[in-house]
């Protein structure tokens, strides 16, 4: 019997050794593939991470504080105590992004209003186009500015430089072609009625269109607002190696309380050159007019809690030369010269041409910025004129902006 048994498991001994093989086996199996689940959920983990880490907020926080002296031979009590020295603006700057969508805001506080300036989000849909909306700069001329100085050019004044409204804009980057689509719906306070509520039509940044002046039974100057509405923008530019030639187109409309109160239209020729290493230039031609249903050979434009009246049609020639140079004063690092020549011509109403010429300096010093401009001008806004005015003689001023940046 013992004999039988014996043989009997010898018999079994291969299926034996057999099974216990393919338990091994399936176990390895089991073991690679619960290895490889570990690495998956490990990589699931990593990328979750990564998706988390990118929606936290990257917001960089910034801004400036300056001051300002300014003489002014066309003021005679400025003069009388040799000039005046106030605080300029207070900013605060919000950049960066949360995830893929990129944020940009500037609000300031100036002694005599505060103002947004900017605020926009965007997103770069792929290597080539860039989207933004919100309050953001109109794509017109030469960007991001058509002047070096602290007052900027004459365009600035007509609404056509560094102007902020409400709106969407797609820039598209090819290499050497560039183009700007910009739609408008209304300025940066809201429209026609966007403003209700607030001190004043003329607390903004940048200059709109604002009203027309009429009379009223007794002789005073009563304001009808205007406002700018569905705007359209292309701007197109080609680089060459230290050139770049470009074209601006603008349409929009005008409202007023009942609806529908004419249209405008601008477009602009523009160069940016640069020159070697140290040298700069801006070359810009622009031509603009306002078509009111109840024709006018002037409009009412607002901005720096200021009114100003401006023809409704004119051309304006803007340039500027620039020098730049490295230095080691102590710690000044560059000094920036430059000279911006603007003329306005071809006025509307037979108004006397605007020339403003500013010659400065800008010097930088690490956080501390500094713009000492001396403004010869007649017929220009806060150089003792207007756009609408018809001064013959020319006024100057003195003016000196320095400030911190952080």
């Amino acid at each position: 019997m013992l004999h039988r048994m014996m043989i009997g498991a010898l018999a079994c001994l291969p299926v034996m050794v057999q099974a216990a093989e393919d338990t091994d086996a399936r176990i390895a199996a089991l073991e690679k593939e619960l290895n490889a689940l570990k690495q998956e959920v490990q990589q699931e983990d990593k990328t979750v991470d990564k998706k988390i880490e990118s929606a936290k907020p990257n917001i960089t926080v910034g801004g400036a504080v300056r001051f300002q002296y300014s003489f002014e031979d066309y003021s005679e009590s400025n003069r009388d105590r040799g000039g005046d020295i106030d605080m300029d603006v207070f900013r605060l700057n919000l950049d960066g992004s949360i995830g893929d969508v990129i944020l940009s805001a500037e609000y300031r506080w100036y002694q005599y209003m505060d103002v947004i300036h900017h605020a926009y989000v965007g997103y770069q849909f792929n290597d080539n186009w860039l989207g933004k909306i919100g309050i953001t700069q109109v794509p017109f001329g030469n960007l991001k500015y058509n002047s070096n100085s602290f007052f900027f050019s004459t365009n600035f004044y007509l609404g056509l430089e560094d102007d902020y409204d409400a709106g969407i804009v797609f820039t598209g980057d090819y290499g050497k072609h560039n183009i700007d689509l910009g739609f408008f719906k209304n300025d940066e306070l809201g429209g026609i009625d966007g403003w209700m509520g607030s001190n004043s039509r003329t607390d903004r940044y940048s200059y709109d269109i604002v009203g027309k002046f009429e009379k009223d039974q007794d002789g005073n100057n009563v304001l009808f607002a205007l406002a700018e509405s569905n705007t359209f923008n292309l701007r197109y530019t080609y680089d060459f190696d230290n050139v770049q030639l470009g074209a601006s187109a603008m349409y929009g409309e005008l409202e007023n309380s009942t609806g529908d109160a004419g249209d405008r239209t601008a477009y602009a020729l523009h160069l940016k050159a640069n020159m070697g290493k140290n040298w700069g230039a801006l070359l810009q031609f622009t031509d603009y007019e306002y078509n009111l249903n109840q024709h006018r050979d002037f409009i009412a434009v607002g901005a720096w809690a200021f009114y100003d009246t401006i023809p409704t049609s004119a051309q304006s020639y803007t340039g500027s030369l620039t020098y730049s140079m490295d230095v080691k004063w102590g710690p000044i690092t560059n000094l920036k010269f430059y000279d911006d020549l603007g003329f306005v011509t071809n006025k509307s109403g037979n108004a006397e041409d605007t020339i403003m010429n500013v010659f400065g300096v800008a010097v930088s010093s690490g956080g501390l910025y500094t713009q000492i401009d001396l403004i010869t001008a007649k017929n220009q806004p806060f150089i003792g004129g207007s756009l609408a005015g018809s001064a013959e003689d020319y006024n100057t001023r003195i003016n000196i902006n320095f400030g911190y940046y952080f």
